[in-house]
């Protein structure tokens, strides 16, 4: 490795991609990139370390294989399920991912290819500039557990599809493809599914040759947007770590790992 640090990511893989490019790689082979807990802090850790590196001008995010990441794991859920002292630590931590991403002054390319979902979705979508393979299937996957929507839903959906379509695809959680996605304004760019690592690394190699300063400053502008929205995101994270006590949740985990409909009363 760089000597910058990202040695000690254990659930990230980070390599240089091209000049002036960091790829980070969210990598759990043979489970579709899930986010366990050592993930869950890593993928809130990152941002700060890539904002500090002065060798960074641009980054792309990406998972391992053909998976983007299929969200946080049962094992941390029911963590969180019965351990009051996780439900803080790991609310923390999904504050600190969306957050970190948004006052990141690097320029983020998400490259979307298979199941993106939950903790995985969030960096994804918040990333400033996100490429979805056609065949992608997006989806936030909350309400489906039996919890609210709540990490990155209520700060960025409403202003990227506006609020009929976050709605309809938060509330129903209808699985989204990268085509639908790009059709309704949710991601920047569809491409063939061969095609998604090459366009973000190419977006990520322009953005990394551009002027840095006024790309960081336009970001910061833009991007508060998102900080207006900041008490709508505190009280969706707020409600979804509260479902974590209640029974629902339960309810939609056994539904998991049994691999059927949940029935919720």
């Amino acid at each position: 490795m760089d000597g910058n640090g990202y040695e000690a990511y254990e659930r990230l893989r980070i390599d240089r991609a091209a000049p002036g490019v960091l790829r980070v790689t969210i990598s759990t082979p043979g489970r579709l990139n899930a986010v366990d807990a050592a993930g869950h802090r890593e993928l809130a850790e990152i941002w700060r370390d890539v904002d500090a590196d002065d060798d960074v001008r641009a980054v792309v995010v990406r998972g391992d294989g053909t998976a983007f990441s299929a969200g946080g794991d049962l094992a941390m859920i029911e963590e969180m399920m019965g351990d009051h002292a996780a439900r803080r630590r790991i609310m923390r931590e999904a504050r600190d991912i969306v957050l970190n991403v948004v006052n990141c002054s690097k320029p983020v390319v998400s490259a979307i290819q298979g199941p993106a979902v939950g903790a995985g979705l969030a960096v994804a979508l918040l990333a400033d500039v996100s490429v979805a393979g056609r065949s992608a299937k997006i989806i936030d996957g909350h309400t489906r557990l039996g919890v609210a929507a709540g990490d990155h839903a209520a700060i960025i959906w409403p202003l990227l599809c506006g609020m009929a379509k976050a709605k309809y695809h938060l509330l129903l959680n209808d699985v989204l493809t990268g085509e639908e996605a790009e059709r309704i304004g949710l991601v920047s760019v569809c491409v063939d599914d061969d095609e998604v690592h090459d366009r973000a690394l190419d977006i990520a190699g322009r953005l990394a040759a551009g002027p840095a300063e006024a790309l960081a400053f336009t970001k910061h502008a833009l991007n508060h947007w998102l900080r207006l929205a900041g008490p709508t995101f505190d009280a969706s994270l707020a409600l979804e770590f509260f479902g974590f006590t209640g029974p629902d949740v339960r309810e939609g985990v056994a539904a998991l790992r049994e691999k059927r409909p949940p029935k919720f009363g």
